[in-house]
């Protein structure tokens, strides 16, 4: 088993300052309508929440899908 890649949001905007902190909060705070918490994206241990960096590309991918035109 490959162990995730997970980031803590502000080490996420660091490594990819594409999405600053303020943008991954509210994904995170609307994480249950915006897909982001069925994908699998959020960890949480405890009070510190984590990002899987790549069910957040996934995510974002799909996203991107079911916009398209």
């Amino acid at each position: 088993m490959a162990i995730p890649t997970l980031l803590t949001i502000k080490q996420f905007s660091v490594k990819h300052p594409a999405f600053p902190v303020g943008g991954l909060r509210w994904n995170v705070f609307n994480a249950e309508t915006n897909g982001m918490a069925s994908a699998g994206v959020i960890v949480r241990n405890g009070r510190r929440i984590l990002l899987n960096e790549e069910r957040f590309f996934t995510w974002l991918e799909r996203q991107n899908d079911s916009v398209a035109v």
